[in-house]
């Protein structure tokens, strides 16, 4: 030890802890009792422990850069969680680069051979729309470089993940539909082979089967996240003989197409047909009706995505953790049509 720098791994083992304790010790993180916290304090500066992620960086031929790879930066959710990732990384010391997919599995494979080019120090992802193979993944796993995933994320990839309960906020999105008088509730999917469409969609069909309500497939179209899509699919149901009374879209922006179906047909929101979103974009709250949507809170996920990155950077081991965010129902003028007789 007197040849090299003490390191938590050191600490670690005189301690007989975790090297993922004694780094959340060293960080202050309140989740370390008191007297543990005390104890590696105490040993780091007996054995002047000086963190050295930066220089560990080097010899391994690596820079102070974190990638950051996104479906779509126009999406307000995706901006909103790259200022969090940017506010923690930045504070440790490290770059973003930030590169967009474009809901592309090419351009995503092609923006992590860029990064790897430009030796990142870890990578955090939102997987695009359109991702099936997840090979590109597997190449940083195997170089041990760090893998977050946020938001959209894949199950054949072992990688720390920060999501939100994407389940419990669809359920309590139709139970409230269901709450506010609607019986035919249509469901505006996303992309099938993400997992937060699985996860929604299952939360919504849950619903129904609760509150005694048939599923009818064809109130149920996936419309990727495009905004025409989504209004074409509303168009189309609005002119079927037995159009839906609620509509429940898996993103804020999907709800807008569908509020510009409605309006563009001469119906009411909600009196006619009730909206609820998922995401609450900026947008949402200005929108005539005020849209009802699922609140997941991306600065927090973009910070907590960046957290994982410098935990694992700091034990230099790689984790396998999944950190779930409650979700949160905000209602507006879109959904509710109770204020509406009062």
């Amino acid at each position: 030890m007197k040849n090299r720098p003490v390191t938590i791994k050191d600490i670690a083992q005189q301690l007989h802890i975790s090297v993922s304790t004694v780094s959340r010790a060293l960080r202050g993180s309140s989740d370390i009792n008191a007297e543990t916290k005390k104890a590696v304090l105490d040993l780091a500066a007996e054995l002047d422990y000086q963190p050295n992620s930066i220089a560990l960086s080097l010899v391994k031929s690596r820079t102070n850069i974190l990638g950051v790879i996104i479906p779509d930066i126009a999406v307000q959710f995706f901006a909103s969680a790259i200022s969090g990732i940017q506010e923690v990384a930045s504070a440790a010391g490290y770059n973003v680069m930030i590169c967009q997919s474009n809901e592309s599995e090419q351009t995503e494979a092609n923006n992590i051979q860029a990064l790897l080019s430009s030796r990142v120090a870890g990578i955090i992802v939102s997987v695009s729309g359109n991702t099936t193979n997840t090979n590109h993944f597997k190449i940083l796993q195997k170089k041990g470089i760090p893998l977050i995933l946020f938001d959209r994320v894949c199950d054949d990839i072992e990688a720390s993940k920060v999501i939100v309960d994407d389940y419990h906020g669809a359920l309590a999105a139709v139970d409230h539909l269901v709450a506010v008088g609607c019986k035919r509730i249509a469901h505006l999917a996303g992309p099938e082979k993400l997992q937060i469409t699985a996860n929604r969609k299952n939360g919504y069909l849950d619903a129904l089967r609760k509150n005694n309500i048939a599923i009818n497939e064809d109130l149920i179209k996936h419309v990727d996240f495009d905004r025409q899509k989504s209004l074409d699919a509303t168009t189309h149901w609005i002119q079927s003989e037995n159009p839906p009374d609620g509509i429940f879209a898996i993103s804020d922006r999907v709800a807008i197409g569908a509020m510009l179906a409605i309006k563009a047909a001469g119906l009411r929101i909600p009196q006619d047909i009730a909206v609820v979103g998922f995401g609450n974009e900026t947008t949402s709250s200005i929108l005539d009706p005020a849209l009802t949507t699922v609140m997941q809170y991306p600065v927090e996920m973009g910070r907590l995505a960046a957290r994982l990155f410098l935990e694992q950077i700091e034990t230099e081991e790689v984790t396998s953790q999944t950190i779930i965010l409650e979700t949160k129902l905000l209602v507006n003028k879109s959904s509710d049509r109770i204020q509406l007789t009062k």
